[in-house]
């Protein structure tokens, strides 16, 4: 038996307990943040020695330089040929899927010519250099490569760095054959904060980047955030996230077992049913302890359920919305009669699954829409990971001559209105008399 809250928006505090089980505390505690802070501040003075030293300390690896920290890329041509048949054939068909999605975001330059000869455009530009973070060890997450190489190869992006730490030499060959199919340029085994270092700072051995993305433990992460500014990227990712919004004529064990597939990542996991219908929540409960013993990370999701999980009853699907849009999740799935008008009505969500067949597992290796969502309710105010994190935007401004006099006058006006007379003459020198 697991014991889950249960919450009823018709109670008078329900928006307050609401925000008690949402809350998580992403704040790295005082000592994670200074020793990321050593580690930043030596990797940028010393470069490759201090990477060295990190990665002996660290993941105990026995590397007397930071060519024995490089995979050469043949390496990764060799993994992909030794995985098993199904395994590389699943890599390559998620790949394509992957890749065929984000084509469709890639953004081109455009401009316009006013009636004066004015030309108005937006240039679009990959950025040079993006490093990739992976998890690495016993952790596998092919998955995770494809979903973040592969969008930045589609936006033109000239040199990936992947970096994968490998905790006593133990390289996972998925992660390598996924790297290989994803088209990653350089690969160093090295993780943790240093790994965030070195790219952002850049190293003797490994240049620069301009953005990293990837996910990564409360090292990484505070360090993703420690850099931010120096180099972009992509998100302080929390804690996975499911909420299922069901009308209760779904399997039970179906919906129990997509709780289950986000509870099982980590204790921390965070996993919300919303139903009208009071005897199917039960209904899933039972499926949920039934279930729970036949789980390999039953002690996770079991765990992860009792601390972080809730079970809301609505009065009716609208309402069931509207908590959904407040609470604005990872991954929301629609598991009703019309899951397309419903989507309509969702403003804050990560990814939408919409309709009973639709498991939210398959959202995470091979639909093709990206798994890199936004968590902890910032799907208020950002998006998934796209192409468009790998391309920037110029503005393209051709006054003519005709159209300095019209837009030179406008900005005398308001340049000297605001004080700033070297912005007015600048402007007013382009005037006719």
């Amino acid at each position: 038996m697991v014991d889950i809250k249960q919450l009823n928006t018709i109670d008078s505090d329900f928006w307050q307990q609401l925000e008690k089980v949402l809350a998580w505390d992403a704040v790295s505690d005082t000592a994670v943040a200074d020793t990321v802070k050593n580690i930043l501040a030596q990797v940028k003075t010393d470069g490759d020695q201090a990477v060295l030293e990190f990665s002996r300390r660290f993941d105990r690896v026995e590397a007397q330089s930071m060519a024995d920290l490089e995979i050469p890329l043949s390496r990764t041509k060799a993994a992909l040929d030794s995985i098993p048949d199904e395994q590389r054939q699943a890599l390559q068909k998620a790949a394509d899927r992957v890749r065929s999605y984000h084509e469709h975001q890639k953004q081109d330059s455009w401009t316009y010519t006013e009636a004066d000869g004015t030309v108005l455009g937006q240039q679009i530009t990959a950025i040079d250099r993006a490093g990739l973070y992976v998890p690495g060890g016993k952790a596998a997450y092919p998955s995770s490569v494809l979903m973040n190489a592969i969008p930045a190869k589609v936006a033109g992006v000239a040199e990936l760095i992947m970096v994968v730490p490998t905790p006593d030499g133990e390289v996972n060959e998925l992660v390598l054959a996924a790297a290989a199919i994803a088209g990653v340029d350089r690969i160093f085994t090295i993780g943790g904060a240093q790994a965030v270092a070195a790219l952002a700072y850049g190293t003797e051995s490994i240049p620069q980047v301009d953005k990293i993305v990837g996910p990564g433990n409360i090292y990484v992460a505070t360090a993703k955030g420690m850099v931010f500014g120096t180099v972009g990227i992509d998100m302080i990712a929390g804690p996975s996230e499911i909420l299922v919004i069901c009308d209760g004529k779904t399997d039970p064990e179906w919906i129990a077992m997509d709780l289950f597939s986000q509870a099982e990542h980590d204790e921390d996991a965070q996993a919300i049913l919303i139903s009208q219908d009071a005897d199917f929540l039960k209904q899933v409960k039972d499926a949920i302890d039934r279930l729970l013993p036949t789980m390999e990370r039953e002690s996770i999701i079991r765990t992860s359920l009792a601390d972080r999980a809730a079970f809301i009853q609505v009065k009716d699907l609208d309402e069931a919305v509207e908590v959904s849009n407040y609470i604005a999740p990872e991954h929301l799935e629609l598991s009703v009669e019309e899951p397309a008008a419903m989507a309509k009505k969702i403003r804050h969500a990560g990814a939408i699954f919409m309709g009973r067949y639709t498991a939210e597992a398959i959202g995470d290796y091979c639909a093709g829409p990206n798994h890199v969502l936004p968590t902890s309710r910032t799907a208020r105010f950002s998006s998934p990971l796209g192409v468009y994190d790998f391309q920037k935007r110029s503005s393209l401004i051709q006054v003519s001559e005709q159209g300095s006099q019209t837009l030179g006058q406008i900005a005398s006006v308001l340049a000297r209105g605001e004080g700033l007379t070297g912005h007015a003459r600048s402007a007013e020198y382009r005037l006719k008399d």
